[in-house]
């Protein structure tokens, strides 16, 4: 398998091309699908271990095969790309240093709340860095975006025990915007749909662009009125005048 990849299924709609650097997850997240996707019990996969040549090999891939019109590279889908781990081994920072060199935008995903913030390109004004490599927003496709999924931090300590508070990712996904990054966030899975719309009240005034999905692969989230919830979401976007994307299988959902 390539380093760069093209996603299939449900993760095609969030991007055309993607990116792992760790194999595993220390987030600890108990909802998420990867563990099962990449045939590894909750434990192993939350034993996060970098794949050490991967940015070599990306390297490689483009220099060999470029990719026509260079779109942009996610990172990442089966791991995060700001756990714990980033801040020792910076496969991340890396790998946006290389994807830029081979003509490629930068889009992030994650959890990891302020650690992002280390790789976001210099406010404007601001004294010129000593550091020479490529920064998130140094590229003009580049977007950082947040998985959010509860206001409520005893409830995400509860679900996702090791990932950044809510605040902190509402704080990421400011800092981003205030320094021209494109901002994004993902609305999945939707555990508590009052909760997943009070979230994005929050992030509308910097937030560019809303994914929203649902809940999948649990027998609560039948219990859920998703058609309710997708028809609220696209009253709210609408009233505030921001752009959304609403994922097939909530999309379907409007048809029940």
């Amino acid at each position: 398998m390539q380093a760069i990849y093209e996603p299939k299924g449900r993760a095609r709609e969030y991007a055309p091309l993607a990116l792992n650097l760790y194999r595993g997850c220390s987030h600890g997240c108990t909802y998420c699908y990867a563990p099962s996707a990449t045939r590894r019990d909750r434990e192993t996969f939350a034993q996060a271990v970098p794949r050490a040549e991967i940015v070599r090999e990306a390297d490689k891939q483009l220099a060999r095969s470029p990719i026509p019109g260079t779109p942009p590279v996610l990172l990442c889908f089966t791991c995060d790309p700001y756990q714990p781990c980033d801040t020792t081994h910076r496969l991340t920072a890396d790998a946006i240093d290389t994807l830029h060199r081979h003509g490629h935008g930068v889009h992030i995903l994650t959890k990891g709340g302020l650690n992002a913030c280390r790789d976001f390109k210099a406010r404007v004004g601001s004294l010129p860095s000593l550091q020479t490599r490529s920064c998130l927003g140094d590229h003009h496709d580049d977007a950082f975006a947040c998985t959010l999924t509860f206001v409520d931090e005893r409830q995400s300590l509860e679900w996702e025990p090791l990932a950044a508070k809510p605040y902190q990712r509402l704080q990421a996904l400011q800092e981003a915007h205030q320094r021209g990054i494109t901002t994004w966030a993902s609305l999945e899975p939707v555990i508590n749909p009052e909760q997943s719309l009070e979230l994005m009240r929050m992030a509308a005034p910097f937030v560019d662009l809303f994914k929203v999905g649902r809940w999948n692969h649990d027998l609560r989230a039948k219990e859920i009125d998703w058609r309710g919830f997708a028809l609220r979401t696209i009253e709210l976007m609408e009233s505030l005048g921001k752009a959304y994307y609403l994922k097939d299988d909530l999309r379907a959902a409007l048809a029940a």
